[in-house]
């Protein structure tokens, strides 16, 4: 096992207190929590690093994790850093004492490439493990992607890829594809990077972007699924987002504050949120701002939410922050309370969860640990070229947000 590491000068502490109101007649008392600081990997060999850090957590007592604590079960992978999103297979590691021991990245062989053709493979990426209450299974989401001659082809099929683990093997078990419609614009359709809602009756609520193969924008929309423990199986889906806007909306994610969903989307220019009564109808979304008025800054990235009873929180990279050097202002890493009415960004409710060092930190995970931990997950990324120069080292940072009040708790 890898021991984890908490420099003292990356150990932050916050506490919020605005006494905003609280959903659903909670009781209008500060929010306070902090910050902890660790890694689960680090090392940059100079052509390869890691990306997509993405952890799901497996209750104790649940099967497979006979412990006294959450199994907490981190997929990645490694990156070509000569190309544009060239995915290797998906890498697995695994904490049974909240993160300060990791085991060390494990090859996954399910998540080899695929031969599709001359030159040409597939692999799964954008992978996402989320506990499933109601099946008692880590399930994991993302999409494929397919290569030709070792580069992203710029017209292919595109399907959501799941995943179930196997805690007793400690590996994921064959992926499949979810069946979407048999429409044309479904052909390129998949939940690559979105943060899922899994509802108390067991049905998943899966956002995706899709779009025909020849097309250059993308629309976003909700899938209601159901899971069995083995099958993940389209329902129905909701509204078409989309925007006129170069690529459209993409990478989307929801949340469950109160009684209401809420979807942040990403887009070239700028992030956008809406939300909905129900998690499959939304009103127009509108562009992401500070609750002055002024943009919030975030763009061409994902941004992905932090629920507690108590607040509905953003993480999110934005311009402004000294990160003029970093690729697309994706680091360093936010997060701020959201005010749900209003659905704007608290401003002065920011707090940094991940540092500068040079590296992008826009591709990242959130993980519900247990009703006292909130874990945001982030691999330094190590393109372009030189990024390593301010500090970076392809750092898999664990950001964990301690709560000073159980989620979910009176």
């Amino acid at each position: 096992m890898k021991r984890a590491t908490a420099p003292a000068v990356f150990t932050l502490f916050a506490v919020l207190a605005f006494g905003l109101p609280l959903a659903n007649g909670a009781e209008n008392t500060p929010l306070d929590y902090r910050i902890e600081l660790s890694t689960a990997a680090a090392g940059f060999d100079g052509q390869t690093c890691w990306v997509h850090a993405r952890a799901g957590a497996i209750p104790p007592g649940a099967p497979g994790n006979p412990g006294t604590v959450p199994l907490v079960v981190m997929t990645m992978q490694k990156l070509l850093l000569t190309g544009s999103d060239v995915f290797y297979p998906l890498h697995n590691l695994w904490t049974a004492d909240l993160g300060a021991t990791w085991t060390e990245p494990k090859l996954q062989p399910v998540f080899e490439r695929q031969k599709m053709g001359e030159n040409i493979e597939m692999t799964v990426c954008d992978f996402w493990p989320k506990w499933h209450a109601a099946s008692g299974k880590l399930l994991g989401t993302g999409h494929t992607v397919w290569y030709e001659n070792n580069r992203v082809m710029p017209v292919r099929k595109r399907h959501t890829a799941y995943a179930v683990y196997d805690p007793s093997a400690r590996a994921w078990l064959p992926w499949k594809e979810l069946q979407m419609p048999d429409e044309p614009r479904f052909v390129n359709a998949g939940g690559g990077c979105t943060q899922r809602v899994d509802l108390p009756n067991g049905e998943i609520l899966l956002p995706i972007y899709f779009k025909r193969p020849e097309d250059k924008v993308s629309s976003t929309t909700v899938v209601r699924c159901r899971f069995d423990g083995e099958t993940l199986q389209y329902v129905e889906h909701g509204d078409e987002l989309s925007i006129d806007v170069p690529r459209g909306f993409g990478e989307p994610s929801l949340a469950k504050f109160g009684d209401r969903f809420f979807l942040t989307i990403r887009n070239d220019q700028k992030g956008y949120v809406t939300s909905g009564p129900d998690g499959l109808h939304f009103d127009t979304p509108k562009p992401w701002t500070f609750d002055d008025g002024t943009e919030l800054g975030s763009y061409n990235t994902q941004q992905h939410w932090v629920t507690h009873t108590g607040g509905l929180f953003l993480v999110y990279t934005r311009r402004g922050a000294d990160n003029d050097h970093v690729f697309r202002h994706r680091a360093p890493l936010f997060m701020a309370q959201v005010d749900p009415d209003r659905l704007c960004v608290i401003r002065s409710t920011e707090r940094i969860l991940v540092p500068q060092r040079g590296a992008r930190l826009g591709n990242f995970g959130v993980t519900e640990v247990s009703p006292h931990e909130t874990w945001v997950t982030a691999a330094e990324w190590m393109q372009p070229a030189g990024v390593e120069k301010h500090g970076s080292d392809n750092t898999v940072w664990v950001a964990k947000i301690i709560w000073s009040r159980a989620n979910g708790q009176p």
